[in-house]
Formats: C-alpha cells, structure tokens, sequence
C-alpha cells in the first residue's frame, strides 16, 4: 500500500510547519533520499568482513578523494559519517523497502486502511488489485487478519503494518463488515502483485491547462508520463504544471528520461562527473509526450535530487518557467551496492551539472559555518536580505525572467526558482499542529463528514463546493466530545486552514489522490501563481 508520506496530507502539513522552522533557522535540513542510479549485481562479502568490503567499494567507487586507511576501525556507521550526508549504509528491510517503492509495485492486496476510533477502516481499494477483485469496498471494517483480530484492541502500529503483505499466491482470510451491513462477512484474498503508478494526480485543471503530480522518480515514472500526458492532451491540454514540490528524488534515469518528455532532440539534459566517473553526458532523444505547449514546474525547500534534474535542465533550456521556493540542493549521484545478506549502501559516485555547468549540490558545512553559508549565498542571489537578524525576511522577485538570454553558471545550491512564492504560514499555529499529530481532522472526516456528504456529490460539485460555518461549528462538538482541549483565539486563527483540509481529504476519500489535489489546488498559491504566468 502506499506511503504514508503519500497518502496523508496531514502529516505532510505537519512536516512542512516544522521545516519553516528549520530552514530559516538553518539548524535543521530536511534529510533527502538519496536513492540509486541502479541496483548493481550481489557482491560477495561471505569470506570478507563487511566493512573491508564497504571501505574497498569507496576506494574504487567514490566521488571525491578520501583516505580510507584512517577509516579503517571505525563502525559502518561513522565510516560513512566521514562522507556526504547522502552515503548511507541499509539493512536489509530497509533496501527491500526503497526497492519495491521506487520500483512501483508490491506483493500484497492493494488496500489503504486507518484506525478509526480503534477499528481498521478501509479508505482506498487500488483499483482491479487483489482486495477490488474479492469484494472489499471503501469504508469497510476489517474486524481479524487471518486468525489475528486487528478491530478494538489498540494493537500498536508495528503489530498492524504488513499483515497484508505476502508471496503473491498465498492467501490472506479477512473478516470484515461492510458499510451498512449488521453481519460480518468473511472473503479470502489471494495475494498478488500490485502496481501503484508515480504519478499522484493527473486531471485539467481548467479547458486548456494540465496538471501534474508526481512525488518521487520511480523505475516506470517516464511511462507513467507519457501515459498521463496522453490522457491529458485528448482531454485538450495545451499547458501543463508539473508538480515537483516535495519530490526528493529517486531513480537518475527516471529523471532523464522525465525531462526528455519536454525538449526537441540532442539537447543537454544533465552531466555527471567523479573522481572514478568520467564526464557523461545525457541528451534528449525528440520523442517525448509534450515537446509543445506552455510549461511551469512547481519546486519547494523538499524539491531534491532527480526532480532537481528536471528543473535545472527545464530552466537553463528555457523550455518552461519554474515557480516556488529554491529547492533542496542535492546534486549527487548514488550508486547502490548490494550484499548477499540483502543489505545495501548506497554510495555518492558523481556529482551532476545541470547544462549551463551548474553544480547543485549544497554545502556539506555543519553548525554556524552552514547557516552563514546559506545566509551569504541567499543574499548573494538577492533572495534575502540585511543580516543574520533579518534571514527569514524572503524578498519576493519580480516574476517572469527574460528565457532567451543564456545563464551563467552559479556556485549556490538548488534551483532558484524563475517567480519567488512566498511561503504562506497564516493558520498554522501550535494549536493546529496539535490536532494534525492526533488526527483529529481525519477522525472528524471519517467519523462525520463522511456520513453528511456522499461521494457522488462531492465528484459532482468538487469546484464549488466548500464546507460551511455549520460543519465548523459541528467539528468544534467533536472536539468536545473528544475531550479535545481548545484554545479559540488559535482555532478560530486557523479556521480556513482547518476547512480547506477538511475538505481535502473528504474528496481523498471519495476520489482518491487525484481529488485530493483537485480540492487543495484551489487554495495553492504556487498553483495561482503558476496559472497566471502561463497565460
């Protein structure tokens, strides 16, 4: 089933309240992926200690010199602590984990479910997986998992994750109730494989205009692109925002093979070059889905990596216009070097340059030189500024650059986005965080919203409806009987923010991602701003 960095936009807003915090105060970045180009082929470490092995793999594979014979009695650990930030040592689970997610598929079947008010509830069906195919619907109960009863005894998170999952073929005997239904009913799933495009949403957001969603760069995500776009261009798409906020990256290739969809054929894409790495180019090949057509990219603090490829080689080409923040800053290329024991490292071998000979990589400075370090490479840009006092002032740029005139190379990190969004923190207090950490809003939809709204008014009316005073003054009940302390002067502070969430994942549950997206990008600036620019 999905991440939950996916599917849950409340942690999401969570995350995004903290890392205000954290990038002006430039004490906390947000910890990128750093995902591989490719899995390379088992290596042997049976009759090797492992970190002889590891240290063997830097020597031959790394991206900068680095003296492995001082390394040598340290930990795994600290070994790579001497490295990039994005160097990292995964067990097992964990390479598993990163493989099947970027890879876009699963053995499983194919359900999202939340706790609700201690009960397994199932809030999306993948459609014609292996749950769709035996009958599970939206909003059932799942009452036990084979002989393991998961409804009603508080069962902690690590007990819940994964019940699901198995060798495609087995089965998995599932009691549930269904909505409306006084009896359970019981249905055996065969497990299967299930396949979850990277593309989140994909619909028109006006007669002309497009809009994508993509949040991480997968194996098949070019694929899913050109399908998406297909759709899209029969639907009359003669524009397209592509939505690679918070997208930390993924496969180097996927990347490629993304910005290939938008530029004519043997134009500079993107370079790499390390210390064992010769310089090697990637050009576009003239083939892909939308060479025509007026085009935005939508970047933030979490755009990094592979989606930092797209935007650097969009923007130097002068292909599309790139609206938003400055993004993450990550220009290195990982390698993922596998064991026999299933683990993996996943080893910083290039550095990338976007085609006008930008390096995007950020300093790997720590502490105060690190802050002052952005600080000065901010001003410089003339993104803020006055002094270390003033360093959370954002100036915003005149919008629109002139795409004609060629750049030049620039030392900062990131992609300096064409037309500066502020980033808009009104609502967001300590009192609404308090209720994005205990869920309050998705117990409100899923207890009450979703017994007040049904799912064909919400498709047929999703651009001009909106919730109303009287379901804010009913959540301001359910908090009460939640026994929910509330501090007005914040609730009240926060009632837009609260509403439009609200609304969000009502239409999530009714429609899935693609509603979601509907639903917040009314509200986006970044979107409003993107809009206006392709005009």
């Amino acid at each position: 089933m999905k991440k939950n960095t996916r599917n849950n936009i409340l942690i999401a807003l969570s995350y995004s309240l903290i890392l205000i915090v954290g990038m002006f105060l430039g004490i906390k970045f947000i910890k990128d992926q750093g995902f591989g180009v490719e899995r390379s082929p088992a290596l042997t470490a049976k009759n090797s200690d492992k970190l002889d092995e590891i240290l063997h793999i830097i020597n031959g594979n790394y991206v900068d010199d680095i003296n492995t014979d001082s390394l040598q009695n340290l930990p795994i650990d600290s070994v790579l602590h001497q490295l990039d930030p994005h160097s990292v040592y995964l067990p097992p689970a964990n390479a598993q984990d990163m493989q099947n997610d970027l890879e876009g598929n699963f053995e499983g079947v194919g359900i999202e479910y939340y706790m609700l008010n201690d009960t397994m509830m199932v809030t999306g069906v993948i459609k014609d997986g292996p749950a769709y195919q035996a009958g599970i619907k939206l909003g059932d109960k799942i009452l036990s998992i084979d002989t393991a009863v998961v409804s009603g005894r508080k069962l902690p998170k690590d007990q819940l994750s994964g019940r699901f999952r198995g060798k495609a073929g087995s089965g998995v005997n599932v009691l549930l109730m269904h909505s409306g239904s006084q009896l359970p009913n019981r249905v055996m799933v065969t497990r299967g494989k299930v396949n979850i495009s990277s593309i989140d949403a994909a619909y028109m957001i006006n007669t002309e205009t497009g809009y994508v969603r993509i949040s991480k760069f997968g194996a098949n995500t070019d694929s899913d692109f050109s399908a998406a776009a297909a759709s899209l261009k029969a639907k009359g798409m003669k524009k397209l925002i592509l939505d690679l906020r918070d997208n930390g990256g993924g496969y180097f290739s996927a990347a490629t093979g993304l910005a290939d969809q938008f530029l004519p054929e043997n134009k500079l894409i993107v370079y790499t070059q390390g210390k064992h790495e010769p310089r090697t180019d990637y050009f576009s090949t003239g083939t892909g889905a939308f060479q025509q057509g007026k085009l935005a990219i939508l970047i933030n603090e979490n755009t990094a990596s592979a989606s930092e490829i797209v935007a650097g080689a969009i923007q130097d080409l002068g292909r599309g216009i790139i609206v938003g923040r400055r993004s993450f800053g990550k220009g290195l290329v990982q390698e993922q070097f596998s064991f026999e024991d299933g683990s993996a490292l996943n080893l910083t071998i290039a550095r990338y340059y976007t085609p006008s000979g930008k390096s995007i990589q950020k300093s790997y400075k720590k502490g105060y030189d690190a802050y002052k370090h952005e600080l000065d490479e901010r001003m410089t840009d003339g993104e803020l500024t006055g002094d270390l006092t003033s360093f959370r002032d954002s100036v915003e740029k005149n919008g629109g650059i002139n795409l004609s005139q060629p750049r030049k190379p620039k030392t900062s990190g990131g992609i300096q986005p064409d037309v500066f969004v502020k980033l808009d923190t009104t609502g967001y207090n300590k009192f609404y965080s308090s209720l994005v950490s205990k869920r309050v809003l998705s117990d409100y939809v899923f207890n009450v919203l979703t017994s007040k709204y049904t799912g064909a008014y919400i498709e047929q009316n999703i651009n001009v409806f909106n919730l109303n005073d009287t379901d804010f003054k009913d959540f301001i009940g359910f908090l009460q009987r939640k026994n929910v302390p509330i501090d007005r002067f914040q609730l009240y502070n926060s009632k837009i923010v609260i509403l439009n969430d609200l609304k969000a994942l009502l239409c999530r549950y009714y429609l899935g991602d693609v509603g979601y997206y509907r639903a917040a990008n009314q509200n986006d600036n970044a979107v409003k701003q993107a809009l206006a620019n392709l005009q």
